[in-house]
């Protein structure tokens, strides 16, 4: 089921399926939402999905000016504060996964729970496994056949704007995101880290986004690349709803995320981790 929302900056085409607690699919650059037909069926089974499509992205159309990740973003925050009217839970996507970390930054009373899948924080020239493969993102490359006929099928703007669009991000691509890690550590919504162990980011940008956001969690998903959702959608699916659906069990041995000590009253011997309690015993 889909329509239209009038959002101040552009007419956002959005599908909705399921119900419970409110989750936005943030599709991935070049998409639609047909990105997340592995997922929609179980996520919707336990949350009421929201699946915008952003400006110059399956439905929704273009405008004029540049694509930039915060425009995406201020829409998405307009598109939760018009349609859902209170906080939810975001998993996204590549670009998608970008824009909830913006959202996370800018509007921490507009996010619950952050998902986000193959991220980066640096352009791709800075965080990309194979910043090569910026060059073959033209309008004719065979690699992006797929994208382009899913674009031509609903585009309100028709298949003769395809090589705006493809143009406009490859732009973006290589001098966006540029998220410093002062910003990401502004993230208070719990968060996973997601990603492919061959994914298009390279794992040490994906380690450093991890360890930027306090108290994220980090999955790999083994013999996977950038496509995990599609490759592996049943262990995708059930890292993403373990996550959502559960909170975080007390480790043992906590390191990263250990709780800073505390100072006991009048003689008090003062807090800490069970690894503090076996070190203060050896």
């Amino acid at each position: 089921m889909g329509d239209y929302v009038e959002l101040p900056g552009v007419r956002t085409w959005y599908e909705t399926d399921g119900a419970g607690d409110p989750l936005l699919l943030l599709h991935g650059g070049l998409c639609t939402n047909e990105t997340w037909q592995a997922q929609r069926p179980d996520l919707a089974a336990n949350f009421r999905v929201l699946l915008p499509e952003r400006r110059g992205h399956g439905h929704t159309p273009d405008v004029d000016g540049p694509l930039s990740y915060q425009d995406m973003a201020d829409d998405t925050v307009a598109f939760i504060e018009e349609v859902v009217g209170g906080p939810a839970h975001l998993v996204g996507w590549s670009d998608g996964g970008v824009v909830a970390l913006l959202v996370a930054i800018a509007r921490p009373d507009l996010v619950r729970k952050v998902v986000a899948i193959g991220a980066n924080f640096l352009p791709g020239p800075q965080s990309g496994a194979a910043p090569e493969m910026l060059d073959q993102i033209t309008p004719g490359a065979p690699d992006l056949t797929m994208f382009r006929e899913a674009y031509e099928a609903v585009s309100p703007d028709g298949a003769a704007h395809w090589p705006v669009v493809v143009g406009k991000l490859a732009a973006m691509f290589r001098t966006e995101p540029t998220i410093p890690t002062e910003d990401l550590a502004r993230i208070t919504a719990p968060t996973l880290v997601l990603v492919g162990d061959d994914d298009l980011m390279t794992l040490e940008h994906t380690i450093a986004l991890y360890r930027a956001i306090p108290g994220s969690q980090l999955a790999v998903v083994p013999g996977t690349s950038h496509a995990l959702l599609m490759e592996k959608p049943r262990e995708v699916n059930r890292i993403i709803l373990d996550f959502l659906a559960k909170e975080p069990i007390p480790t043992m041995l906590p390191l990263r995320r250990s709780p800073a000590p505390t100072t006991g009253g009048s003689g008090g011997t003062g807090g800490g981790t069970p690894v503090d309690a076996t070190r203060r015993r050896a």
